[in-house]
């Protein structure tokens, strides 16, 4: 969402798009939805700035609720490791989650793309708790709960 917004701050420029590695097509898709959503509200009669916030908590737990099964977790060797079928993944050298300075402890993913190693594409941080709520038919407290605290309690 952040990588949109600063798209449609330069007016959808291709140029920001080549200079900052992004997909044109894919963020013309994009705009395409946005625009599909808000003919959408308009025809329901629902404000399409009606929800604007800085809290994506309730998108991020939408895009969980699809994508339950998608799930990763950071390891202590620093990649990450599925959480039902457990395998090794790692975040697409494309994501921009790759620049955060702390790696999210918990991601959800679209898919798995193959090459050198199994990378995860788009990919979101979450937060495990969500997974026992949006999924409690498939996730137990013993799935999300920490390793590490656990053995030092």
């Amino acid at each position: 969402m952040r990588c949109y917004d600063k798209w449609a701050s330069t007016d959808f420029n291709s140029q920001w798009c080549f200079e900052n590695f992004v997909q044109v097509k894919s963020m013309k898709k994009a705009r395409d939805i946005q625009e599909q959503l808000q003919s959408l509200c308009e025809r329901v009669g629902i404000h399409h700035n009606t929800s604007i916030t800085d809290d994506f908590e309730p998108v991020l737990k939408s895009i969980t609720s699809g994508f339950f099964y998608n799930i990763a977790k950071l390891c202590q060797t620093g990649e990450y490791q599925t959480v039902k079928q457990p395998k090794t993944v790692y975040i697409h050298p494309s994501s921009v989650l790759l620049d955060e300075d702390k790696p999210p402890s918990w991601v959800v993913f679209f898919e798995l793309a193959f090459t050198s190693k199994e990378f995860m594409r788009q990919v979101a941080p979450i937060e495990p708790g969500w997974l026992i709520e949006i999924a409690p038919h498939f996730y137990q407290e013993s799935d999300v709960e920490d390793k590490k605290k656990k053995k030092t309690s």
